[in-house]
């Protein structure tokens, strides 16, 4: 923003009651502008079959099926719908036993994409996956786990 355009919104405020002034702040958007704003794209659709080669990078830390444990990662097998930080054969980082979320597949794609932004301090020392169709299909793989 310019300085002027900011010099003029502050002199339009000061011109306005409080109430006035919040009224505008709170005012719900027009119709034109909700039709302007991008809507979010579809979620994609992944391959379970695609997954399952993808997770080749992530048993070497990660394990799944019926037999799978906690080793310098923890096991994945369930961990749609998971507790953050919630199996027993796993030392969590403070920050991942502290995180309070769910595993939901928002939350894994979220975390897949970039661990450490997601939640900071945890021990998963990965830079994470860019290619969103990639992230689609680990989801579709771990569903069947």
């Amino acid at each position: 923003m310019t300085s002027t355009f900011i010099a003029t919104l502050t002199a339009t405020f000061h011109l306005l009651s409080p109430l006035a002034a919040a009224a505008l702040l709170l005012a719900p958007c027009t119709a034109a502008q909700a039709a302007a704003a991008p809507a979010p794209a579809p979620p994609l659709t992944g391959s379970a079959e695609a997954g399952k080669a993808a997770f080749r990078k992530c048993a070497s830390c990660h394990q799944v099926g019926p037999s799978a444990r906690g080793g310098f990662g923890p096991k994945l097998t369930g961990v749609i719908g998971r507790k953050a930080g919630s199996t027993t054969d796993y030392k969590y980082s403070a920050a991942m036993k502290n995180a309070n979320i769910v595993w939901t597949e928002q939350n894994l794609a979220r975390f897949l994409a970039a661990p450490s932004d997601f939640i900071p301090g945890n021990n998963m020392r990965f830079w994470g996956i860019g290619n969103t169709q990639q992230v689609a299909d680990l989801l579709a793989y771990l569903r069947t786990q």
